[in-house]
């Protein structure tokens, strides 16, 4: 059954909050090399330790910044195709969803996109992210094929434009 869908970091308390949207920004502004920690402490107006007491590194910051915004993602859409009573319908929802996600969390999707290039752990993480949400795309793609609900073609290729025409 698909949980309740929630806002990004909505269950932390108040400075860890702060800590995770103002890197958040932080990153997608000026990049996650770019962005140090004295800047993120600065910023939110907290001592080092506060912010070590919270998150270990700015490598955790960010892999939590990243899994909860996905885990936001895939739970905004589970609870909408739930509902849903076709193929067709559910398309639509995972199409609105992604339009609301990168209207409300711009800065998520420039921190998600941004990093899907290069080796670095962070970069095949990232990568990881999208490719696990287009295969999901893709398992809703090849059910309404199988039940003739839309033209047979290559799932892989249809849910990969499908995500990549609403991103960019």
């Amino acid at each position: 059954m698909a949980t309740k869908s929630r806002k990004i970091g909505e269950y932390m308390n108040k400075t860890k909050r702060k800590i995770f949207e103002t890197s958040m920004k932080l990153f997608a502004k000026k990049g996650y090399d770019a962005t140090s920690i004295e800047e993120i402490t600065a910023t939110v107006g907290v001592a080092k330790g506060t912010l070590y007491y919270h998150f270990s590194s700015k490598e955790e910051i960010f892999n939590f910044l990243v899994e909860e915004g996905m885990k936001l993602l895939k739970n905004s859409i589970d609870i909408k195709i739930s509902k849903a009573n076709n193929t067709i319908d559910k398309l639509r929802a995972v199409v609105l969803i992604q339009i609301k996600i990168i209207a409300k969390y711009e800065d998520f999707m420039t921190i998600v996109l941004s990093q899907i290039w290069g080796n670095e752990p962070r970069n095949i993480m990232c990568k990881n992210k999208v490719i696990e949400y287009i295969k999901n795309i893709e398992n809703i793609l090849k059910e309404g094929i199988e039940k003739g609900e839309i033209i047979d073609g290559d799932p892989g290729i249809m849910a990969s434009r499908n995500i990549w025409t609403y991103l960019f």
